[in-house]
C-alpha cells in the first residue's frame, strides 16, 4: 500500500467493525478494504454504498462476478480479475472456461443473454459514453428488465471506479486469492504485476 491506512490492531469503532467483519466472513482483511482508510471517514460510507447495492442486485452471483471480471479486464485491474477470476472456476467449470471467457467472452460457449450482458458492460468499461439506445434494447430483447438493466450498469460502473481507486492508492491481491497455477495467475494479471 503506498499510504497510511488503519492497521487491524490500531482499528477502533465503525472501522473496527467492518475489518471484524470481513475477517470473520473471509479469514483476513483485504487491503482493497483498507484502502479506504487512508480517509478513515470514507471506509463505512463505501461500505454503506457498495453493499447496498451488491445486496440489492437483481441478477445472481454469477452476473456479478461476469460483469465485474470483464470489467477488470477493460480498466484493467489485476486485483479484481484475480479474486473474481478464481470464483469464476466454479460458475464456469474450470480455469480454462474463465480464460476463454477473459479471451472472448462472445466465443466461450457463454447463451445468448450472458453475451449481451457482458457486450454491454464491456462498452459501459471502455467509455460509457457510447453506450446508445440500441444497447439498451438488446438487453431487453434478451429479457432484461430496466431495473436489472441499471443493476448491471451499477455493477460495472462501480467497479470501475473500486479498481481504479485500490491501483492508485497501492492496494494489491493477497496471497490467498492468488492461484497456485503460474500460468493462470499471470493470465488474471492484467494491470499490476504480482
Amino acid at each position: 500500500m503506498y499510504l497510511k491506512t488503519i492497521g487491524e490492531e490500531e482499528a477502533t469503532g465503525r472501522v473496527a467493525e467492518i475489518y471484524a467483519r470481513e475477517k470473520t466472513a473471509i479469514g483476513l482483511v483485504m487491503s482493497a478494504t483498507a484502502a479506504w482508510t487512508a480517509r478513515p471517514d470514507m471506509l463505512a460510507a463505501w461500505e454503506e454504498f457498495f453493499g447496498r447495492i451488491r445486496a440489492n442486485f437483481l441478477l445472481s452471483k454469477r452476473y456479478w462476478r461476469l460483469i465485474t471480471f470483464i470489467a477488470a479486464q477493460h480498466v484493467p485491474s489485476t486485483y479484481c480479475s484475480t479474486v473474481y477470476g478464481r470464483q469464476l472456476i466454479d460458475d464456469l467449470g474450470s480455469k480454462s472456461e474463465v480464460l476463454r471467457v477473459q479471451r472472448d467472452f462472445r466465443d466461450a460457449g457463454l447463451n445468448a443473454r450472458d453475451v449481451a450482458m457482458l457486450a454491454y458492460a464491456a462498452k459501459v468499461t471502455k467509455d460509457a459514453s457510447q453506450v446508445v439506445a440500441e444497447d439498451i434494447e438488446a438487453l431487453r430483447a434478451h429479457a432484461f428488465s430496466d431495473m436489472q438493466i441499471s443493476d448491471i450498469a451499477l455493477c460495472t460502473s462501480v467497479r470501475c471506479f473500486f479498481s481504479r481507486f485500490i491501483d492508485a492508492v497501492g492496494a494489491a491481491p493477497e496471497p490467498e486469492f492468488l492461484d497456485e497455477d503460474r500460468a493462470f495467475r499471470e493470465a488474471l494479471a492484467l494491470g499490476r504485476k504480482v
